[in-house]
């Protein structure tokens, strides 16, 4: 689909938005199409839907054409490309999964800027109109284009800022609009007070403590589980001491993929059990890799049980163009929407004070978007910055779980108090994201009724979990969890990836 690269001048250059629908089962019970944004920023809409459009509720299925995009700047849309190859794009990424240790700050800074500056110079005119609110505005003609009054859209993780960003430019034009994995649209963008020169992105929308929250209810309910989870007996005191462990003596590992050796870090175990915390499915998995770490298997073993889990989280899957734009889409938009300090020595001194207030994941996710520190975009002429309070013609649904690694609770408890009329449904369960991903009917059902029929759960409704993420009925084919995963793959940060060598 055609979009002016620059709404300001909508007959100007035009760019290309990729766009996959697959059409309602029941032409007769049609009301129209579904929108989906899997979050990222940077995640492929068209991927998504591909993986998870034919196994939606029979309800949404019947009613909607189910419809992903990619947003412009990435994937099959107009792209940003800063280098000629991907591997031009890795080369630039430092060698760890984040930095830890001051000397590898350092190797952070030189490697934002190789990357930063590749873009100002090779990035072309896309880098500058990348924000969310260029998106919103595609989406809106999309709506348009598939015929449709008002919009219904899905949104999840960074989905929300999308989600809310739209409700906020076209109220008028909303007829059902979810969003599940909430941020905080104020600290996404600018943050609160004086965060926007104080406090990176990563900081303010609350991760760390959500990561921290939910790995605190994985050793619960390992405990909990006595022989159904492998680290079960003090779980916690056995993750901190091979945490310690791990700090001054690496684990080997050679994956069983490529041959390749090398070493599984402190930074790396904190990664891992990030990208393993987003998708409660496969935490068994998680307690065993922890369980060989401790007992220090054979490094062909440790590979075997870590490909596990990078194949579960769907972050395996070969790559279907010679240069997706993995590296610059996610600084592409982070970097447009968010106001951050310029200065590297503020981003060591959050980055400090982010381990004493949030504990283990503070570093991790404080780093997770420095390179905004010296981005060379001017998408900030066509960002929206607020304020989040407009009135739309109909009540937003805010999702959000009580112990989400990613997006905390909290951040769905703001929005749902910034958006007149809206209503929050919480989920008191874990992993990031609740709709379809968690399996629970309780939620299923009051999203899918709500997307059809406009009907919202009851004021302050909680749904409460199905049993465990541990034990034998928890047990699913590969396939059922790379469906439920789907979302979590394009979300994972970049740290993830990396540690589990993903690319």
């Amino acid at each position: 689909m055609p979009t002016p690269l620059d709404h300001g001048d909508p007959q100007g250059v035009q760019i290309g938005i990729s766009v996959i629908r697959l059409p309602a089962a029941d032409a007769s019970r049609r009301m129209g199409s579904l929108l989906v944004n899997p979050g990222g920023p940077g995640g492929s809409g068209v991927d998504v839907v591909r993986a998870i459009a034919k196994i939606l509720p029979l309800e949404l299925r019947a009613s909607f054409d189910i419809v992903g995009f990619d947003p412009r700047g990435t994937n099959r849309s107009t792209p940003l490309r800063c280098f000629d190859t991907l591997d031009q794009a890795i080369a630039t990424l430092p060698p760890f999964a984040y930095p830890d240790l001051p000397e590898e700050e350092d190797v952070q800074r030189v490697s934002d800027d190789a990357l930063a500056g590749a873009c100002a110079g090779h990035g072309g005119a896309i880098l500058d109109h990348m924000s969310t609110a260029d998106t919103a505005r595609d989406m809106d003609l999309l709506r348009a284009a598939l015929g449709d009054q008002g919009l219904t859209y899905l949104g999840f993780s960074y989905g929300s800022v999308l989600g809310q960003t739209y409700a906020n430019l076209f109220p008028s034009r909303v007829r059902a609009l979810v969003i599940d994995g909430v941020l905080d649209p104020v600290a996404w963008t600018t943050g609160h007070g004086e965060e926007a020169v104080s406090t990176p992105v990563g900081t303010r929308i609350g991760s760390a403590d959500g990561s921290e929250r939910t790995l605190d209810e994985f050793f619960r309910l390992c405990d909990a589980a006595g022989p159904d989870c492998s680290l079960s007996g003090n779980a916690s005191g056995r993750y901190a001491e091979l945490a310690e462990r791990l700090r001054g003596h690496p684990a080997a590992i050679i994956d069983p993929v490529t041959g390749e050796a090398f070493s599984v870090t402190y930074n790396d175990l904190i990664a891992v059990t990030v990208g393993a915390l987003y998708a409660p499915v496969i935490w068994p998995d998680l307690a065993l890799l922890l369980t060989d770490l401790e007992q220090q298997v054979s490094p062909v073993a440790l590979g075997q049980r870590l490909a596990v889990i990078r194949t579960e989280l769907g972050l395996d899957a070969a790559l279907q163009e010679p240069y997706p734009n993995v590296v610059e889409a996610f600084p592409g938009v982070t970097c447009s929407d968010s106001v951050n300090p310029r200065d590297f020595a503020v981003w060591q001194s959050a980055a400090d004070s982010a381990e004493v207030r949030y504990g283990r994941f503070g570093r991790l996710w404080n780093w997770a978007g420095s390179v905004c520190r010296s981005w060379p975009s001017s998408a900030g002429q066509d960002r929206f910055m607020g304020p989040w309070t407009a009135s739309t013609s109909a009540p937003v649904l805010v999702v959000g779980n009580h112990f989400d690694p990613a997006t905390p609770h909290q951040g769905a408890v703001a929005a749902s108090q910034l958006l007149p009329g809206s209503r929050l449904l919480s989920y008191a369960g874990w992993g990031h994201t609740a709709y379809f991903s968690a399996g629970n009917y309780c939620v299923d059902s009051h999203v899918t009724r709500y997307l059809v029929a406009g009907e919202l759960p009851a004021a302050g409704t909680v749904c409460e979990p199905e049993g465990s993420p541990f034990g034998p009925t928890s047990a699913e084919t590969l396939e059922d969890t790379r469906a439920r995963t789907a979302v979590s793959a394009v979300a994972v940060p970049d740290s993830v990836r990396r540690a589990l060598h993903a690319r």
